[in-house]
């Protein structure tokens, strides 16, 4: 069973992927949720955020399917 840090690494993977899939970038996303550029950057080279977060973040960029 993956760890705890593999498992965000994981979803970091995920979000990154999907916002290279739809040509979005951090500032972009940023933008579209209300945050700063910045912060979004060390959200996901961390791999610290929450679910509501990637939800968020998918939902934005209009992922409506997701495959894990």
């Amino acid at each position: 069973m993956p760890t705890q840090t593999e498992w965000e690494a994981k979803a970091a993977n995920l979000l990154k992927a999907e916002l290279k899939r739809k040509g979005v970038t951090y500032a972009q996303l940023a933008e579209a949720i209300g945050d700063k550029e910045v912060n979004i950057r060390n959200k996901l080279s961390r791999g610290k955020f929450s679910a509501a977060f990637l939800l968020h973040s998918l939902s934005v960029v209009g992922v409506v399917d997701l495959r894990i």
